[in-house]
């Protein structure tokens, strides 16, 4: 069973945006900065007001939503570095143009570790910014003073056609929708989907009922792939098509 995220398919050279960046020079293998390439058109500086920026918390953080406008706004004016809070798979397939891999999970070379703490980063994930708003949780928690977070997630920038690059920039994988139930004790914390074989991984918050929605855009997985799913009171691995049927229930 499948079900839609964010809207329908859309390639990164669609939309209303800057294409897919093909026309861009091609950043360096050992990008380490997270910044966007410089472009000719830059837009009129205008008052961005990010008090007025939605929230979301994790771990007593209260992480800053910003629109996806706004952070392509800082993108094209080279005011803002970007990481990737998804898996290497993922981030390798197709990610924002100049981004680094900076995982949820972490990793042990992340390059925002080198990044002053004083300069806005913007995290991004895909379903649409709970990975992202763990990672910022964590990078406001040690001393970094301006972190935001893409509040309508990497695919919406996707279909809007601003700047990605990756072997796959035409096509969102699949989405596939795991829903699961856990002891109402375990409301606010998180429910998680990890495919070990391509190192992807997913991850939302259980609701105060214990009840909890993965949608999963995962590359090279199908129906027959093992996905394990894990929750603080119970862990469940099995393939894709079963998880993605019915309630996990531990």
């Amino acid at each position: 069973m499948t079900a839609g995220c964010l809207g329908g398919v859309g390639g990164g050279n669609g939309g209303s945006g800057d294409g897919d960046g093909s026309d861009l020079p091609t950043p360096s293998d050992e990008n380490t900065d997270g910044y966007p390439p410089e472009f000719d058109d830059v837009p009129e500086e205008r008052d961005i007001d990010t008090s007025s920026f939605g929230t979301s918390e994790h771990d007593g953080v209260d992480v800053p939503l910003a629109p996806v406008d706004v952070t392509h706004y800082w993108y094209k004016r080279g005011e803002a570095r970007f990481a990737d809070a998804r898996g290497a798979k993922q981030y390798e397939e197709s990610r924002v143009y100049g981004a680094v891999l900076s995982p949820s999970s972490g990793r042990d070379d992340d390059p925002v570790a080198d990044w002053p703490k004083d300069e806005r980063i913007v995290c991004y994930c895909g379903c649409p910014h709970h990975l992202s708003g763990i990672r910022a949780a964590d990078l406001i928690q040690n001393g970094y003073e301006e972190v935001y977070v893409i509040d309508e997630g990497f695919w919406e920038w996707f279909d809007l056609g601003y700047p990605v690059r990756g072997s796959d920039t035409e096509d969102q994988p699949e989405n596939w929708v795991i829903r699961g139930e856990t002891e109402p004790a375990h409301a606010t914390d998180d429910a998680w989907a990890f495919h070990d074989p391509t190192d992807q991984t997913e991850a939302t918050r259980i609701g105060d009922d214990g009840s909890y929605e993965l949608h999963l855009k995962f590359h090279d997985v199908g129906p027959d792939s093992t996905i394990q799913v894990e929750t603080p009171a119970y862990t469940v691995e099995g393939k894709l098509s079963d998880l993605s049927v019915g309630t996990v229930q531990g």
